[in-house]
């Protein structure tokens, strides 16, 4: 080999090691000493706890990129939200001969929206995307409206979408952590997770014209996945979201642009399980603080409205701490939002969360202090 072709191996691989990411930091305060933040071989990665949000691994998370298919897990909450799931759609030309991968429905069929959420979500089917758009909103423009409306509420700000497929097109993007907020949003809806989970389900079942076989792998591959959606195009490469269970806690991983999506997703999966464990902070409805209020006979008492479990690092000191205003205007309505409940690891905030008022507070003139 010449001289100058060693040269440009050489740079080859320099510029391929820097694609792909450098060594994490470590680390400190682990019971078992050091734990590196391991390298994961994805152009956009993320990992959150699905109920507190929590972030507990990034790599470029808010950067946007083409998603490719896992667009569908918007495309399925969206028609679990507005969809009548016994609705039959009548199969169109234009949901028979989209191109990429495809359940095959042909043009004509009359197929429920129910059976094409899992066309959708099992099979990766286009022709599933297209024909849930035109059964909903009319047509395919119109669902997509409804998509972008939809990812407004739910707080996606790095989103954009132009069709329910993912092929690659240049105003669709996303960043990884927010497929993982979309994700988690959509774990909330027990048909969603139901779906996802799914491995085999064999013709006729729920009425369907077919059987689907999950084609999403880390189901066999991680113990406690339980979801969610692969995808692929050339800009976007392999991606995939994944939902692990843990302790309780659904964990929801996202790798975009990931050649060993599998092997990276486990990676991570392995990170998140030896670097955290889940801890119990409050109860739902759990009384966090009784106060008398001056000038009033009513005291004041706060509850947490639901339940709350976190990870937190292992070997960490916790702190919970109700944030409460100086100063607040009377009348207070039970259920009414007064302070927060913080919690702290190793003296940062990593979680905060309203409380609410557990009874009413009865009017006096202008404002009312908290006795100390």
């Amino acid at each position: 080999m010449h001289k100058w072709e060693k040269n440009i191996c050489l740079l080859l691989l320099f510029f391929s090691i820097l694609s792909l990411g450098i060594p994490g930091k470590e680390v400190k305060g682990e019971p078992n000493g050091k734990r590196k933040v391991p390298v994961v071989y994805a152009r956009n990665a993320v990992a959150i706890d699905a109920k507190s949000k929590r972030v507990l691994y990034e790599k470029n998370a808010h950067l946007t990129t083409a998603m490719a298919s896992t667009t569908k897990i918007i495309t399925a909450s969206v028609a679990l939200r507005y969809g009548d799931l016994n609705k039959k759609v009548t199969i169109s030309s234009r949901a028979a001969s989209i191109r990429g991968s495809v359940v095959g429905y042909k043009k004509g069929e009359e197929i429920t929206i129910k059976e094409l959420i899992y066309g959708l979500m099992l099979k990766s089917g286009n022709d599933a995307a297209i024909a849930i758009a035109e059964g909903i909103s009319g047509s395919v423009e119109e669902f997509v409206r409804l998509m972008n409306e939809y990812a407004t509420q739910i707080g996606l700000i790095d989103t954009h979408f132009e069709s329910p497929h993912g092929l690659d097109s240049g105003k669709h993007y996303s960043s990884a952590y927010d497929l993982a907020l979309a994700t988690a949003h959509a774990k909330e809806n027990d048909l969603f997770n139901k779906i996802v989970a799914t491995k085999d389900i064999g013709p006729g079942s729920e009425g369907f014209t077919r059987g689907f076989h999950n084609i999403n792998k880390i189901l066999w591959q991680v113990a406690g996945a339980n979801g969610v959606k692969t995808g692929y195009t050339g800009q976007a490469g392999k991606c995939l979201v994944s939902s692990v269970n843990m302790e309780g806690n659904d964990i929801i991983i996202v790798v975009i642009n990931c050649p060993g999506r599998w092997k990276e997703t486990a990676k991570i999966n392995d990170y998140v399980k030896n670097t955290y464990e889940i801890k119990d902070i409050v109860e739902e409805n759990e009384s966090m603080k009784t106060l008398s209020v001056e000038h009033s006979k009513d005291k004041l008492n706060l509850k947490s409205k639901k339940s709350i479990k976190i990870p937190v690092k292992k070997g960490s000191e916790l702190d919970v701490k109700v944030k409460l205003p100086k100063e607040i205007e009377t009348p207070i309505y039970a259920g009414g939002k007064v302070g927060t409940l913080n919690v702290y690891e190793d003296k940062n905030l990593i979680f905060t969360m309203p409380l609410y008022s557990d009874n009413d507070v009865r009017k006096n003139k202008g404002l009312f202090r908290f006795f100390k």
